[in-house]
């Protein structure tokens, strides 16, 4: 994608005319810019008790939030510069994450195609259209490792794995501020929640996180630490507290860690109230003192919280806070500022015809269906029951059947849902012209336990060849403050595959949701599974295109499924344990780690999805036994598509450290390619691996590769079976 520029006003190099500037600025207009408060558009908590527009006026605001489209930034921007002394741009932020106007699909679902150009591409559009709103800043990329389905927010995120999330969180923050953020169709990216926020404790939003700094740093961070090498603008902090310490007010998180190690360069948001709510954490004895402590840490902006307009020049004044921590806060808010153009023209984002040119561009859609298509992961296909054929009779049932609304999920910015988004209904009907061949009846709802509407849907489906159930959740019971403790199919949608199942015909399961479910009854019982995630504005054609062989699923999880609910935290990379359990063949079935009720296994594992080809690997070789410090070895692997398709397929690499000064993961993922096979072609894969891939935090906290042992594993999901070893030696 071009960048997109537009001639400007030529100003001083950056750091003389912020200097500049701020030499001229007053502690009322310095503070002003480390505010930010909430217009009229969704909101995710309280506003703070502020008039945005009398602030404005005032000339106390430095972002806006919430605020959309070129007409209403405009509006606000001309009320900001006629308060402004020095004329100083606000900067508009919104949570533009899986699209703006065109919705690609949840990030979640996006991660599944393990395609970094798919990640950036969604980004790009997103970012195209946001800016051509008026939009500078979004809070994406969300980079928050997490192996709980039970958090809503797992949605946003790349998923359990660190190296996965790592590779996706730099390809989203290319995708979103591409090499230059002054041109006009780049946003500033937010990196976000910093750190270990989806390590919340019980899956429940907001709450506690504790772990050991060895934990955080390995699992939790590299992701994080990946954005700010892509040049990440700004960082968001989390809701959490890490330790005992809430990460708003962590000197050891944001000084510590980011600023002083990482050496970034840009600037830190709260999360929505973040400075406040360390008063009920118990930190901070009232928000005054929670300003303090977050201006000390580190944070430069406080969203909207109205804190560090309230009290930062008291506690100046008070000598609890520093003329230095305020003018690195706003030096910081005024160069991204100045990265943008924003001095330059402060409407350079604000031109109507742009706006209406950009939106719904058939280039974005046919992006966002790409992508939908190569999120489609395949969890089961019985007896080769996908793809369908034309000329079968094929009965579409189920709640989400002709649902517009639903199916470009949470945290879908200004998407358009009923009337523009592309239902399943509608996808197939495009496809099937004999509309004979195809039925559509919802039989249940997603939630609502009425049952008037099954006997029309059963019906149907009595006379059809196959049968074709689309279910799954309500888009709202996944995203922020939406955690369950169940995450089986809601409402009736179990009892009525159950009726399905009764008539004796194939029935698919296409599922629309935002996080693993547990699926086990349905996965002894369905036919065929095709998981569509929430698959966004083209979803219906996306799916349909799937279900009748017109893609082939090449998808593969980024997230584990468990079997049930109470095996929640399950996650592929997980310690061995002294007493591992080795399956039925293990001669002690007792005193071993494990379920008296379930096996251990998940029952989709990380990395998983089927194609409607085959793939068979063999020949793995390995360049040599050791591997020294400053070496590599190749790996190198057979993929033979021994199907009757061409597909894609996410060759996998794992690696075991047998042996560690700390207790090493069974495996970890440490490369993947995803490659198309044509169908009876062989394809060689290969990898490189070398020390620096096998680095973790030692006994002493010293991140080092240690000489001795290791297992190679290579395959299609994290179970792969082909295996090597070698030695790293000194």
């Amino acid at each position: 994608m071009q960048a997109q520029k537009e001639k400007t006003t030529k100003i001083k190099p950056r750091n003389e005319f912020v200097t500049e500037l701020m030499a001229k600025m007053t502690i009322d207009e310095k503070i002003g810019q480390l505010v930010q408060f909430t217009a009229d558009g969704t909101v995710t908590g309280p506003k703070g008790g502020n008039n945005f527009v009398d602030e404005i006026k005032k000339g106390n605001v430095g972002s806006i939030l919430n605020a959309t489209n070129v007409k209403y930034t405009r509006q606000l921007q001309e009320l900001n510069l006629k308060s402004s002394r020095l004329k100083i741009p606000l900067l508009f932020g919104y949570d533009v994450i899986h699209g703006y106007k065109t919705i690609f699909p949840i990030t979640l679902g996006e991660s599944a195609s393990w395609d970094m150009e798919a990640a950036k591409l969604s980004s790009q559009v997103a970012a195209a259209e946001a800016a051509a709103s008026g939009v500078h800043w979004t809070f994406a990329p969300m980079v928050d490792i997490s192996r709980d389905p039970r958090w809503g927010r797992v949605s946003e995120g790349a998923g359990e794995d660190t190296y996965l999330g790592s590779k996706l969180a730099y390809a989203r923050v290319v995708g979103f501020q591409g090499n230059d953020l002054h041109a006009l169709n780049t946003i500033l990216a937010c990196t976000k929640h910093f750190a270990a926020y989806g390590a919340a404790e019980a899956g429940r939003d907001y709450n506690t996180v504790d772990m050991s700094e060895r934990v955080l740093r390995e699992t939790y961070l590299p992701p994080f630490k990946a954005t700010v090498d892509a040049g990440v603008a700004t960082f968001m902090t989390s809701f959490n507290e890490i330790s005992g310490v809430p990460s708003t007010g962590s000197k050891f998180l944001v000084n510590g860690i980011l600023k002083k190690e990482w050496d970034f360069k840009g600037f830190v948001v709260t999360d929505y109230t973040g400075i406040n709510e360390m008063v009920p954490h118990g930190f901070a004895k009232d928000e005054q003192h929670a300003g303090e402590l977050a201006l000390t840490a580190g944070v430069d902006m406080d969203m909207v919280g109205g804190v560090f307009l309230k009290y930062t020049k008291k506690s100046l004044a008070e000598g609890k806070v520093t003329q230095a921590q305020i003018d690195d806060a706003c030096r910081r808010i005024l160069e991204a500022k100045y990265d943008l153009g924003l001095f330059e023209d402060p409407y350079r984002y604000n031109d109507e015809k742009r706006e209406k040119e950009t939106i719904y561009k058939k280039e974005f859609l046919d992006g966002a269906l790409d992508v939908a298509k190569k999120s489609m992961v395949l969890l089961k296909n019985n007896n080769n029951v996908l793809p369908l054929r034309k000329e079968q009779k094929v009965a579409f049932v189920g709640p989400l059947v002709s649902d517009e609304a639903t199916i470009i999920g949470s945290w879908a910015a200004v998407g358009d849902r009923n009337g523009y988004a592309v239902s399943v209904e509608e996808g197939v009907k495009k496809l099937i012209t004999d509309k004979s061949k195809v039925s559509f009846a919802k039989g249940v709802e997603v939630k609502d336990t009425k049952r008037d509407m099954m006997k029309t849907a059963l019906d149907n489906a009595r006379s059809a060849d196959v049968i074709v159930a689309v279910m799954g959740e309500f888009e709202n019971q996944t995203g922020e403050a939406a955690s369950q403790t169940n995450i089986d199919l809601p409402g009736i949608q179990k009892e009525f595959l159950a009726e399905l199942k009764k008539l004796g015909k194939p029935v698919v399961l296409v599922l629309l949701n935002g996080r693993p479910l547990t699926l086990t009854w349905e996965n002894d019982n369905m036919d065929a599974i095709l998981e569509a995630w929430y698959p966004g504005t083209m979803g219906g054609d996306a799916i349909a295109q799937t279900l009748y062989g017109m893609s082939n699923p090449s998808g593969k999880l980024p997230m584990t499924f468990p079997r049930n609910v109470g095996q929640v935290p399950i996650y592929y990379n997980h310690k061995n344990t002294g007493r591992p359990y080795l399956g039925a063949k293990d001669p002690e079935q007792k005193y071993k780690s494990r379920y008296t009720d379930s096996d251990n296994s998940p029952l989709y594992a990380f990395g998983y999805g089927l194609s409607y080809t085959t793939f068979k690997y063999s020949n793995l070789k390995i360049s040599g036994k050791t591997l020294n410090a400053s070496g590599k070895i190749k790996v190198s692997v057979d993929v033979a598509n021994t199907g009757n398709y061409d597909g894609e397929e996410v060759v996998q690499l794992y690696i075991k450290d047998v042996v560690g000064s700390v207790t090493r993961p069974v495996r970890e993922l440490k490369g993947f390619n995803k490659i198309l096979i044509k169908k009876g072609e062989t394809k060689t894969v290969s990898f490189d691996i070398a020390a620096e891939d096998l680095k973790f935090y030692n006994i002493d906290m010293q991140f080092v590769a240690e000489p001795g042992s290791f297992e190679v594993f290579v395959g299609g999901n994290s179970n792969a079976d082909l295996t090597e070893t070698f030695e790293l030696v000194n």
